[in-house]
């Protein structure tokens, strides 16, 4: 009798652990991004990381562009915090250089290396989806 209550407790843990399995943790997001931009198709890497206040930031970090070098640790993504519910990172306020104002963004990781960012203007409709690509490190 005791060896069922055994198997039964650990099928009930493991069955449990299921909806976590596809989960992301806050930090998976951080790291090197391979971007295209979507207005100038030019490439570029970004960091994401973890700021001191616990939430989210991304910077340029290299440019294909030579002429583009003043973009180089330009911080344009602020203020990302992770919603374990919703599996997304949101809130976010993000810069574009060249256009004025202030977009809100979110993002979400599809796979361990490709990200979903969501940038736009007022409602979530009106706005811009990309895909960015992790790398293993900067370029």
């Amino acid at each position: 009798m005791k060896k069922q209550h055994v198997s039964l407790f650990a099928l009930i843990c493991l069955l449990g652990a299921l909806p976590l399995a596809g989960q992301n943790k806050a930090d998976d997001v951080t790291g090197y991004y391979y971007c295209i931009d979507p207005f100038t198709k030019e490439a570029s890497q970004n960091q994401i990381y973890k700021a001191i206040d616990g939430t989210y930031e991304g910077k340029v970090v290299w440019v294909a562009n030579p002429k583009l070098q003043h973009h180089v640790n330009l911080v344009f993504l602020t203020g990302l915090t992770f919603n374990a519910k919703e599996n997304e990172w949101e809130n976010g306020k993000l810069i574009y250089p060249g256009k004025n104002g202030v977009y809100k963004t979110y993002m979400s990781l599809l796979s361990p290396t490709q990200l979903k960012v969501r940038g736009y203007w007022g409602v979530a409709m009106l706005g811009k989806t990309v895909y960015w690509t992790k790398e293993e490190k900067k370029r």
